[in-house]
């Protein structure tokens, strides 16, 4: 009874696991129980085994030994990234709805007994629709639409793109609809496998909303520190095998982490202390016969002890020397009359812009907002009309992520770097790759065998060991571990050239830029200030309308909508277009409401109910009745919730 009690608090209950990989244990003995209600960030380096963890727990693997346990009946959300290959030729939000797998079938089945009933007038086929209908209001099924309007808009896309077929859309498009359907299911726990990889910041935002409301459990693997911040309550670390847990979020585990560290350092040292004292009196008196046995004792006694590991630094401060062989001018970058477009979409229509000597630039936004294009003009590698001016002395290295598969697969990561970087001494070489974590015989692996995150790695040094007094980074901390991006960090601290860089991580943007870049109004806007000023000033701003998101180059899709320049209107504008909304909204509840009582007193009438065909019809103009009421009638509460909040401010 007591053991059913106490399992019955878990959700899943992972039980000396352990995984290997041919002779590597992956996990060894591992431990972890999952309550109703955690909100778990699994965290570590990159090839831990968070991914992997993951992928067991749902099934996909079957552990080397121990023991998976879940509650009866859960239901479990699983978003990875192997739903990237996912292509449907429906619109996206058909995709979403799949989400409804009930709702739909019932859906289908009335809509089968409608045309039944057309020409079986029998007591059964009535009844049958009777309870199915009953059974669709009762799963809300008049809403699921609205419902995934909501969500999809959510994660940005407009009422347009929820029409565009699925496959129209790039990867990371793709996986947001993903997570839309998985969203839409309402698991009892979410497994979220880098949720926020290839999403811009506005989404990020929205998804950490949604989370926070959100009523079941939640694991998420990120390296978003400030996204887990937000959404977590607590860290599991994988690490050496083991699950190491610790209440609270990302900044949190990073203070108690660094607690338990010195105390565990202390227990190391006096251990190691102890030991050397064991060792010397055992050497003074193993020759001796009358204490040899004595000796033998301590032997043994110290061969048994249970030792205390000293501690690692994660978080290695790194020492980055760079070389240029000249700096450049004052002006570095002159964008000038830029205009860019692409098919039904103007990405810059006059736009202007300056980079100056020092500049350290975060270029942010939404996506299809034009932040890549911008970079590719800038570096010179793609076509627009206008200007676009390299200063005096200017010497540039793009980062992109298509420059992993660049990488010469057959090199050693040491042979990459010499064959491109010839001017370095293999010590230099080898200094630059220890701060990006490739040590001693890592160097030596080829560059075939290595994960994304390692390639990643790879092509960044590669970027650092340039004699380039300007860098165009385009999500460089894709791929990348907390680790990672906190050397990246440091790298680019020390870097006295000047950079602009595209990247969704919040954390690395506030550490690394000096000045704000977005795109609006189809002009390059300037902020001169670090991100986190960027994010107060812009939270004061009216805000913008949503827009597309741009078609792939390779689908011919329907016309996407145009990007509208948020008009600036205060509060009280605001609130009195809102209020002619709702009291315009309220006439049509009114309407509707009349037309439902009508169409429910026509199915009264004894004419109606005993002709078939006619009660078929009339049923049919009663589910649109309804449809149209419950539409309005969530219109009505979206906008009453807009108006309070702005009568609050």
């Amino acid at each position: 009874m007591h053991i059913c009690l106490y399992f019955c608090n878990y959700m899943i209950s992972i039980n000396d696991l352990t995984f290997l990989i041919g002779s590597r244990a992956l996990y060894d003995e591992a431990n972890w129980h999952i309550k109703p209600g955690d909100r778990v960030g699994l965290i570590g380096a990159n090839g831990t085994g968070k991914s992997t963890l993951l992928k067991i727990i749902v099934g996909e693997y079957a552990p080397s030994a121990g023991t998976i346990s879940m509650s009866k009946d859960i239901k479990i959300g699983y978003l990875n990234q192997d739903l990237l290959s996912y292509d449907s030729h429906h619109s996206i939000l058909h995709v979403a709805m799949e989400a409804f797998e009930r709702q739909n079938q019932l859906h289908d089945e009335i809509e089968e007994l409608l045309k039944k009933i057309e020409t079986d007038y029998s007591e059964e086929v009535l009844n049958k629709l009777s309870d199915k209908q009953q059974e669709f209001e009762a799963l809300d099924g008049y809403n699921i639409e609205y419902r995934a309007n909501e969500i999809l808009a959510g994660l940005g896309f407009s009422t347009d793109d929820q029409h565009r077929p699925l496959n129209t859309f790039s990867g990371g498009w793709r996986m947001r609809v993903m997570l839309a359907k998985i969203l839409l299911q309402t698991p009892d726990i979410l497994l979220l496998d880098e949720p926020t990889n290839h999403m811009d910041l506005p989404s990020i935002k929205w998804l950490e909303t949604y989370l926070g409301s959100f009523e079941g459990a939640i694991v998420i693997v990120s390296h978003d520190r400030y996204f887990l911040d937000k959404v977590v309550n607590k860290i599991v670390e994988s690490r050496k095998g083991k699950l190491t847990p610790y209440s609270g979020n990302y900044t949190f585990y990073l203070e108690e982490k660094s607690l338990r560290g010195e105390i565990q350092k202390g227990e190391f040292k006096n251990q190691q202390a102890k030991i050397k004292q064991e060792e010397r009196l055992i050497e003074r008196f193993r020759a001796k016969a009358s204490k040899a046995k004595m000796a033998q004792s301590r032997m043994k006694a110290l061969d048994k002890m249970e030792r205390v590991e000293d501690v690692d630094d994660d978080n290695p401060t790194v020492n980055f020397q760079f070389k240029f062989s000249k700096p450049s001018g004052r002006h570095v970058i002159r964008v000038e009359e830029a205009y860019k477009s692409y098919p039904n979409v103007e990405i810059l229509e006059n736009a202007e812009g300056l980079i100056e000597k020092g500049d350290k630039i975060a270029l942010i936004g939404a996506n299809g907002k034009g932040k890549s294009t911008l970079l590719r003009i800038i570096a010179g590698t793609e076509g627009f009309t206008g200007k676009c001016e390299t200063g005096h002395n200017v010497t540039t290295t793009f980062f992109a992520q298509h420059q992993l598969e660049s990488l010469h697969l057959e090199n050693t990561i040491l042979e990459e770097l010499q064959a491109f970087a010839p001017k370095h001494t293999d010590t230099e070489l080898r200094g630059i790759l220890g701060c990006f974590l490739f040590t001693g015989d890592d160097v030596f692996k080829k560059i075939r065998v290595l994960s994304g995150g390692e390639k990643s790695r790879v092509a960044l040094a590669k970027s650092l060991t340039t004699d380039s007094n300007f860098l165009i980074l385009d999500e460089p901390t894709n791929h990348l571990d907390i680790q990672s991006v906190n050397i990246l960090i440091q790298a680019l601290t020390q870097y006295e050239g000047t950079f602009i860089a595209v990247s969704h991580d919040r954390y690395f943007l506030d550490n690394v830029a000096n000045k704000i870049w977005f795109i609006e109004d189809k002009d390059i806007k300037e902020y001169p200030g670090t991100y986190a000023e960027y994010e107060e000033w812009n939270a004061k701003r009216p805000p913008a309308q949503p827009t597309s998101v741009p078609v792939r180059p390779d689908k011919e899709v329907k016309k996407v909508a145009e990007n509208k320049p948020a008009p600036v209107i205060n509060n009280q504008q605001q609130l009195k277009k809102l209020n002619e909304q709702l009291k315009k909204i309220e006439t049509e509840i009114a309407d509707f409401e009349q037309s439902v009582k009508s169409i429910e007193a026509e199915i009264a009438d004894e004419n109606v109910y005993a002709d078939a065909k006619k009660l078929a019809d009339v049923n049919k103009k009663y589910l649109d009745a309804k449809r149209q009421l419950d539409t309005a009638q969530n219109t009505w509460e979206a906008l009453a919730s807009d108006i309070m909040e702005l009568e609050s401010k």
